[in-house]
């Protein structure tokens, strides 16, 4: 049976959903699976900070982290003897509870995230607040874990900004980034679009995206399309629609694509501010 392009792509997309929650990446309001002690003892902290002053039972933590009661009360234990204050009330409506005033929420910043503070900042140099703004990158960037480091530079290897200015300024915000082009971009995915053209009329192609580029009116996704057979820009608010196929695209760097830009106007952001 034939499938349509918007078809293809919730198809896609579901199957994307799907294959997350098997693997127990990401379950909204259920139990979380596959998850190691250390970020285990990090969600806990997290979890009883965010319902606050009210407890959670060692069951109901167990139900969530699909452990054991005995494995959630030792970690209680392991996080009350390295200085968390957590406590427990007694009862039939007790469990275990977090002294929220007394505690910080962690530093969970994703590699989007952290590209986004730089790109932030590289449009704020002629501020005031910029060199305070660079003491916070870099802030973030010391506690950040090695792994999510070295994804966000390889993101802002892929973004580039053009000309001065903040990109999307004087008109209306500008579109997130789908997470889905974030991590083609990064993995050398090709990528299924749905998208309108100037002419308003709607395609459905195959890309292999290289990197992000901000004007100052518009974000655009920068790759190589194969239903036009060479480099096109794609306005990220024009694209409807994408899914990550897995497929390996070819390695292509910004400077292998086509782009009628003098380099003069072209800026390499750092993401170390």
């Amino acid at each position: 049976m034939a499938f349509s392009c918007s078809e293809y792509i919730a198809a896609g997309s579901g199957a994307a959903r799907g294959g997350a929650a098997r693997a127990g990446m990401s379950v909204a309001g259920g139990s979380v699976r596959s998850v190691n002690r250390t970020d285990r003892l990090y969600a806990l902290v997290e979890e009883l900070r965010a319902v606050a002053p009210c407890p959670r039972s060692a069951r109901q933590l167990a139900g969530r982290y699909e452990v054991s009661t005995r494995t959630i009360e030792r970690d209680i234990l392991a996080l009350q003897e390295s200085g968390v204050p957590i406590y427990a009330e007694t009862g039939r409506r007790g469990g275990y509870v977090i002294d929220k005033a007394r505690t910080l929420p962690p530093l969970n910043f994703t590699a989007a995230e952290m590209v986004a503070i730089a790109v932030s900042l590289a449009r704020a140099e002629a501020t005031p607040f910029a060199s305070a703004m660079r003491s916070a990158l870099r802030k973030v960037l010391a506690v950040a874990p090695a792994a999510q480091t070295v994804q966000a530079a390889q993101l802002m290897d892929r973004v580039r900004l053009v000309g001065s200015g903040a990109p999307g300024s004087g008109g209306p915000p500008p579109p997130a980034a789908p997470l889905a082009i974030q991590e083609a971009i990064t993995a050398r995915h090709v990528l299924l679009l749905s998208y309108r053209d100037r002419r308003d009329v709607l395609t459905c192609r195959e890309v292999e995206p290289v990197a992000f580029v901000g004007t100052r009116a518009h974000w655009y996704l920068m790759a190589w399309c194969r239903l036009r057979e060479g480099t096109r820009a794609f306005r990220l608010d024009r694209i409807h629609a994408a899914v990550d196929t897995g497929e390996p695209a070819p390695h292509r760097s910004y400077g292998d694509l086509d782009v009628d830009i003098p380099d003069a106007l072209i800026r390499q952001v750092d993401l170390a501010g």
